[in-house]
């Protein structure tokens, strides 16, 4: 397993989504069950925790820092031997009362409190506020890098035009952006931009929810308060249904490699770009670590690309989220360049 850097910032080239045990994939587990699964993927070899501030059950505002805390008990033991990235939201509201810097001190001191640490490796703006620009943001992260509290800083769900006009402030370690077999639009700006500019890029979903795995069925029960799959158009019956040819394709090399689908997925990532460094998400110990494991998976030159011609021969059906306007960002970049 060799490690992989944003910008400096050196990682283990698959993280882990820490999402789950808080929300978004039905019943949440057992503390106990969490704090463990976060210490075996540790000791597997994982060095890469993500969470955020407002991973809680049902994203409620009282249950803010839910997750946190779950991280920062599980890593305690061995904080400086991992790195910590963690998320916060910004509102209009609260920065025209307090100012901008203010409340992003105050945010970030509650975060390092309940992950019980004095730094963060990594500090994102979880999603951008059209009311706040981002140059703005750019700038205080840089003065919280310059005294200590962070070590880089990071834009999720972005596209180039965003990115650049941040990066030129303060140069960011990451983006993290949605990207997996099924949904492929980073490739066309953000990724290029990305590796031109040392920023590493963090796919969240880069399993499409599950369903690269196989384990997802059209008879999955997504029906729980707080599962975000029954919003995901991929994994309605009739998109999985036309998404198949894609399992059938992994489930080829699979039986080659002797590893599952999941892990064939991410290692054709980890294949193409450097700078890519996945964070899988689940709630299933077993997973957490199959997933891991997709790091001693290897594809040559002529499997993936062979694996690369075949892809893009399957339409893909059921796009969800961000849609990026890679055209004209990549217009403007050239620009610049």
């Amino acid at each position: 397993m060799t490690k992989r850097k944003l910008r400096d910032i050196a990682v283990s080239p698959i993280g882990m989504d820490c999402m789950g045990f808080s929300h978004g994939y039905g019943e949440i587990p057992d503390r106990n069950y969490s704090i463990a699964a976060i210490r075996k993927a540790y000791d597997f070899g994982c060095t890469f925790f993500d969470t955020a501030e407002s991973y809680g059950p049902n994203l409620l505002p009282e249950n803010q820092g839910h997750n946190e805390r779950i991280v920062g008990e599980a890593v305690h033991d061995f904080r400086k031997n991992v790195v910590l990235a963690t998320k916060l939201h910004l509102d209009a509201s609260e920065v025209t009362e307090k100012g901008l810097e203010s409340v992003m001190r105050e945010h970030l001191t509650a975060s390092l409190d309940r992950l019980r640490t004095d730094y963060a490796d990594l500090y994102y703006l979880h999603r951008i506020n059209p009311a706040i620009p981002v140059e703005d943001v750019a700038e205080v992260m840089g003065k919280l890098i310059g005294n200590g509290l962070i070590r880089g800083w990071g834009l999720s769900q972005v596209d180039v035009d965003v990115i650049d006009r941040a990066n030129a402030v303060t140069p960011l370690s990451a983006v993290q952006n949605i990207y997996s077999m099924l949904e492929r639009g980073v490739e066309d700006a953000v990724i290029p931009y990305c590796l031109a500019h040392n920023i590493g890029v963090v796919p969240f979903s880069p399993i499409a929810s599950g369903f690269l795995s196989g384990k997802v069925t059209a008879d999955s029960d997504f029906s729980h308060s707080d599962d975000v799959r029954k919003f995901v158009p991929q994994l309605q019956k009739e998109n999985m249904a036309a998404n198949q040819p894609i399992l059938d394709l992994l489930e080829r090399y699979a039986a080659d490699k002797n590893a599952t689908k999941a892990q064939i997925s991410l290692c054709w990532m980890l294949h193409k770009y450097p700078n890519v460094v996945p964070i899988p998400g689940s709630k299933n110990q077993e997973r957490i670590l199959e997933n891991l494991g997709a790091w001693n998976v290897t594809l040559s030159d002529e499997e993936f690309a062979a694996l690369e011609t075949a892809l893009e021969k399957i339409p893909v059906h059921g796009h969800r989220g961000f849609v990026e306007q890679q055209g004209s960002s990549m217009k403007n970049w050239n620009r610049k360049s």
